[in-house]
């Protein structure tokens, strides 16, 4: 079975003082959150939707399901954890607790401020988990990445064309992803900033999956202009 975890445990410190984190601001006429929830409630492939956000905001996201979401029953709201990887945890307890998890269960996880995803990258991740226990969405990288360790001077440039921009779904063979993350040190456990980084560390390989341009992730002020003119475009 396959299931999404739609990640949206952050506050969005980044986007400026609001009175609510950024996910659950209007884009358009609907929360960001709602956007990008569309995207999975629907598509036939997922037995759940898995809503993951703030304890707080736990009461105030069941009623924006209720609200604005079609096959709103499809959707469980869970609240986060305090880092990305707690939150990605408590997806995997959530889905172990109420169906059990076997070799052929599957979780994509998505960022929730990432509303622009296509059908076509998520079924490309569903896709890439028949051959394998993980994949990451990317971007070809367009600017020359340049790696500083003090932050003030180049240390080194990679060659271009073996650098890629993370986006998401990341997804995974669920088994694997568990049992990887029962095997981190709590050294290994705070380098990471995603979970595909957890089975990268335990040489597992990780699929690439070709994202897009406009699957941008809202995270500055900037970015909701953006995406308030990406919405009559790509929707």
């Amino acid at each position: 079975m396959n299931f999404a975890a739609i990640l949206a445990g952050g506050h969005g410190t980044r986007m400026g003082a609001t009175d609510k984190p950024k996910q659950f601001q209007l884009l358009g006429d609907k929360p960001i959150v709602v956007h990008t929830l569309e995207k999975f409630v629907l598509m036939e492939e997922f037995e759940a939707v898995i809503l993951l956000c703030p304890p707080e905001w736990v009461e105030a996201s069941k009623d924006l399901v209720e609200t604005y979401v079609p096959a709103a029953g499809k959707v469980s709201v869970v609240a986060g954890g305090a880092t990305r990887t707690d939150t990605v945890k408590r997806a995997i307890a959530w889905v172990e607790e109420h169906y059990g998890i076997d070799d052929d269960t599957v979780l994509l996880t998505h960022d929730s401020v990432r509303p622009f995803v296509t059908y076509r990258i998520i079924r490309d991740n569903l896709e890439a988990l028949r051959t394998f226990d993980a994949c990451d969405t990317v971007v070809a990288a367009s600017d020359t990445i340049v790696e500083s360790t003090d932050g003030t001077t180049i240390g080194s440039i990679p060659l271009r064309e073996n650098m890629f921009q993370g986006q998401t779904p990341q997804s995974f063979k669920l088994a694997a992803l568990k049992a990887v993350y029962e095997q981190l040190s709590s050294d290994e456990e705070a380098q990471l900033t995603d979970a595909c980084k957890a089975l990268v560390l335990r040489g597992i390989p990780v699929a690439l999956v070709e994202g897009e341009p406009f699957n941008i992730k809202i995270t500055y002020p900037v970015d909701l202009r953006i995406a308030h003119a990406l919405l009559g475009e790509y929707e």
